[in-house]
């Protein structure tokens, strides 16, 4: 159901996907940051980023999630994931869903998770103006195996599918996934489907 869950498409026709997630993770470490540094914030990924205001922080998911989340304390936050950036499984949205959820946690409170996939869906289409559906942001605030519904932007449904434990291995014994080492932009990729989904609405319709 990829593409029917473009804000684009759903708000219009409605969408939906059929989506599983897999045993690869994003680990997030989020603390305040003392105040015996030189700098403000301290964000650790694949690069050292050091900040004393928000706007200088040039990881657009970082800089934003902070920014919508109100944050006026230095941060420290440390990444690590199982899969390297631009793998095309979610990875951003994965990051997103995961700093919200520690930024939430360093407040002292614990969100819904469709709390989160909302968030998290309104700082990457509004905040950051990436061109990214709605399923991926979703897919990692639920976690399992879904039919996902998109209706708006404020009414997404998560619907679980059961499995025998039969059915759940054949399932599970016709997928391989590889990597194959290869990278490229999600957002560019979107952009052009984006680009093309009047031309693609027989195809869209009848996947959704």
């Amino acid at each position: 159901g990829g593409g029917t869950d473009f804000p684009a498409w759903y708000h219009e026709n409605g969408g939906a996907v059929l989506s599983t997630t897999i045993n690869k993770y994003c680990y997030i470490n989020c603390r305040i940051q003392p105040p015996f540094f030189e700098c403000k914030h301290k964000i650790v990924y694949s690069k050292h980023e050091t900040a004393n205001e928000i706007n200088e922080i040039i990881h657009p998911s970082a800089r934003e999630t902070l920014r919508f989340m109100k944050i006026t304390e230095g941060v420290s936050i440390h990444h690590d994931g199982d899969l390297p950036a631009m793998s095309g499984l979610g990875s951003s949205s994965a990051f997103t869903v995961g700093l919200l959820h520690a930024l939430y946690a360093l407040k002292g409170k614990i969100v819904s998770k469709k709390r989160l996939a909302g968030e998290a869906i309104h700082i990457e289409q509004d905040m950051i103006k990436e061109n990214v559906g709605s399923q991926d942001q979703v897919a990692v605030a639920f976690g399992g195996f879904n039919k996902i519904e998109f209706k708006s932007q404020h009414n997404i449904e998560v619907i679980p599918i059961t499995l025998g434990k039969d059915a759940f291995l054949r399932f599970q014994d016709h997928f391989l996934l590889f990597f194959t080492g290869v990278m490229r932009s999600a957002s560019r990729i979107e952009a052009d489907k984006l680009n093309h989904i009047n031309e693609r609405q027989k195809e869209l319709k009848t996947m959704h």
